[in-house]
């Protein structure tokens, strides 16, 4: 048993956005359990240290101006199994397995292949804590940041509560069953159980057959992948109970570059047995921590009971956050006063802009046009599954970042606090999904728990700048199933309801254009693989002219295409690959995928009409029961290796077209076998002209419009430099696939951008 210190300061944070959510609040059950959250809401971190994991609030208890946030990702007990009796205070756990949380206990087997199904089941965790006894009084929640699917928390031997869904954080209310000064046992069951089989049919009696997602093409990682917290309160506090948000909204309306007007709500809650007075002061700080507005706000909160406090004001002159030229952040500190003194403290981040969607013209933020490109991305990693860091992610943001990428999408769930967070610092604009995907129960059951995780959602990151849209499914008629078009109307229903100052989104699957679920809300994603599924490559401009020209009043974006490629897989003639087949069983070439990529972005770089374009996927990730390439248990459609130590040639392809740092970059360099005949170089640069030199000589400048220069070379010329070539490993890869660079191909000072 190790004993919990709670370390007073009254210091000001230095990174708020990032700290702010795991002070969030979450919701009380709404028919599934006593709780709700968000892995978004990963506790508040000085300076966001980059090695912390997920949920970590940086390891280190804290408490300002009364509000305690303290990490229990330490000292845990695991048995992945279920165990009767497992919940009792008494039992005897020194068998089990000792680790420190985020953990999932498919960090190997979900990634390995069907050959050997992952374990999907139960898994149970156990801790000791001892409560400070200076937080009696207080108001105590249990904080989880992510746990998939089924989430059952025992408290010395008695349930606390329940949570179903595997991407929200949610609290619990322990007050009652911690004692402060003493040993208490927490025990935890989750269940990652499937809920459909694998021709996804729903299996009778699976407990998680009301939880979506029920299928998808990614690992359902079981565990406590996320961080664990012990939150504490005062009595009278801003609501640590309101769907797992931070309890404050700050909604921006009229926004210019002479003034914003802005609305402030607070969700206070009070746990006495007499109504209390809030006096409540919301300060508007700038990047600086300089304070430029601030607004006072008196509301009384009944007895056992809560209320709304809400503030307006003017904003003048705002600094705006202008995607990634200028991703500028303001932050508001809300402080509950009791007197003069600070008793509770929130503070979110805020980024002043407006933006706006049209059909014809596209995107626009804060009154100018910008091309939303960039990439899907999962929140795995290679050995780890789910249960990644923050310095994960950041390594993943730097990748997207450098490739030139103004978008991202965040596929298919709800992601890690410190994800947004990253968004909102790097000027990306978000694409944020729910869990509905592939295919529907048709039970009320099932809605109530879409429409839960949708709401929590939004409430837990609804003042992060960086999002503006609230996507409410994916492929819902990918397979099988009860029709969704009543499920997807409602949830963008919702959406306008909780946040009507962001955009409903919606992602369908290729085929059936015309269906009326793909139109729901605003912004509609169509998710294209001509080329790759079917069809050939040339196929996706004839499908983007016809989907404008049939729906002229439907803002259409991208939000899915790309080819799998396998780096120690290649073939020189990667247009005869291009025959309208199904890639899925056929050797995954990485110049196939780059042959593809080239074809797409020709043709979306002529379609401004098509607003967005999301490539799937940014990284290679985990899917288990895919067995394709020559890795089984791998989606390999990334532009990045799964182990993020290699970038396929096609990532060089947008790196030239989106972004402004100067580079040149030699294709093919993982072609060990290159046949003899070949008589061109590939290079991909940003470079308005580029110089190759073969063995000394000079191959002529070149010019490219499209970023790609193609360098002829005689066949005597290249016959003697194949002669002369020194294969060598490729570093940074599994060595049991080993596949070669050749080191002399053209050498990298031998490409002159001029």
């Amino acid at each position: 048993m190790d004993k919990l210190v709670c370390v007073s300061s009254t210091r000001r944070r230095s990174s708020l956005a990032s700290w702010i959510y795991g002070l969030a609040a979450c919701c009380a059950d709404l028919s599934i359990g006593a709780g709700c959250g968000d892995p978004s809401h990963q506790g508040p971190r000085d300076g966001a240290p980059g090695d912390g994991a997920q949920g970590d609030g940086g390891g280190t208890p804290v408490q300002v101006h009364g509000r305690s946030d303290i990490s229990l990702n330490s000292e845990w007990r695991f048995l992945r199994a279920d165990l009767a009796g497992a919940e009792a205070a008494a039992l005897d756990d020194s068998a089990w397995t000792k680790l420190d949380v985020p953990h999932t206990w498919n960090a190997i087997d979900g990634q390995d292949g069907p050959a050997t199904p992952y374990y999907r089941g139960v898994g149970w965790y156990r801790r000791h804590i001892a409560v400070p006894e200076d937080l009696r009084g207080h108001r105590l929640y249990l904080q989880f940041d992510g746990s998939n699917i089924l989430t059952d928390v025992y408290v010395n031997g008695e349930l606390a509560g329940s949570h179903a869904g595997g991407f929200a954080a949610f609290r619990l209310d322990v007050t009652d069953r911690l004692i402060a000064g003493a040993d208490n046992v927490v025990a935890v069951k989750v269940n990652n159980a499937a809920g459909v089989d694998a021709k996804n049919a729903i299996i009778p009696g699976s407990p998680t057959v009301n939880v979506p997602p029920l299928s998808a093409d990614f690992t359902f990682f079981g565990g406590l992948y996320r961080g664990v917290h012990l939150l504490a309160t005062p009595p009278l506090a801003i609501s640590a109970m309101d769907f797992g948000s931070s309890g404050v909204y700050v909604a921006q309306t009229n926004v210019g570059p002479t003034s914003a007007d802005l609305a402030i709500t607070i969700k206070l809650a009070n746990a006495t047995n007499a109504a209390a007075p809030a006096n409540l002061r919301a300060t508007v700080l700038d990047a600086s921590q300089a304070e430029v507005l601030s607004l006072t706000i008196a509301q009384t909160v009944p007895a056992s009971g809560s209320a709304d406090g809400v503030a307006t004001g003017t904003l003048p002159n705002p600094h705006l956050w202008n995607g990634v030229a200028d991703p500028y952040l303001y932050s508001v500190r809300v402080d509950l006063l009791d007197g003069t003194t600070v008793a509770d403290s929130v503070t979110v981040p805020l980024g002043v802009r407006s933006f706006s969607l049209d059909p014809q013209t596209g995107f626009s933020l804060n009154g100018s046009y910008l091309d939303l490109h960039g990439v899907n991305k999962h929140q795995d990693h290679k050995d780890k599954g789910w249960a990644i860091t923050d310095a994960d992610t950041d390594a993943d943001f730097a990748i997207i970042k450098e490739i030139g990428s103004t978008a991202v999408r965040l596929a298919h769930y709800q992601h890690a606090q410190h994800t947004y967070d990253v968004a909102d610092r790097s000027g990306l604009v978000v694409w944020a999904e729910t869990p509905v995907v592939n295919r529907i129960n048709d039970t009320p059951e099932f809605a109530a728990n879409a429409e839960l995780q949708l709401i929590e959602l939004i409430r837990q990151n609804y003042n992060h700048p960086s999002i503006v849209f609230w996507s409410v499914g994916n492929e819902v008629l990918l397979r099988a199933g009860p029709s969704p078009d009543a499920l997807i109307g409602h949830l963008a229903d919702v959406v306008a309801r909780e946040d009507p100052t962001r955009l409903a989104a919606y992602a369908a699957n290729g085929g059936g254009d015309n269906n009326p679920v793909n139109y729901h809300g605003t912004a509609h994603g169509f998710n294209e693989y001509q080329g790759w599924y079917g069809g050939r490559v040339a196929d996706f401009a004839t499908w983007a002219d016809g989907i404008h020209r049939d729906h002229p009043t439907a803002a259409v974006a991208l939000t899915e295409y790309g080819a799998g490629a396998d780096v120690t897989q290649h073939v020189a003639s990667p247009a005869a690959q291009d025959l309208g087949a199904d890639h899925t069983g056929l050797v995954h070439t990485e110049e196939y995928q780059a042959y593809y990529h080239e074809g797409y972005w020709s043709a979306l770089a002529a379609r401004p009409f098509i607003w967005g374009k999301f490539i799937w996927n940014g990284f290679d990730f985990a899917s288990d029961t895919r067995s394709e390439g020559m890795l089984p248990g791998l989606n390999d459609k990334g532009l990045v290796s799964f182990n993020r130590q290699i970038k396929k040639d096609a990532f060089f392809l947008y790196k030239a077209s989106w972004s402004s740092e100067p580079f040149v970059y030699i294709t093919g360099r993982r072609f060990a076998t290159l046949p003899r005949s070949s008589q061109s170089i590939r290079v991909y640069s940003n470079a308005a002209m580029v110089d190759v030199k073969l063995n000394g000589t000079s191959l002529g400048a070149r010019s490219a419009v499209d970023h790609i220069f193609v360098h002829r070379c005689d066949a005597v010329a290249r016959r003697r430099d194949l002669d002369e070539l020194t294969p060598e490993p490729e570093p940074n890869i599994d060595q049991a696939r080993r596949p070669l660079r050749i080191t002399n191909h053209v050498a990298a000072h031998d490409i002159h951008p001029l």
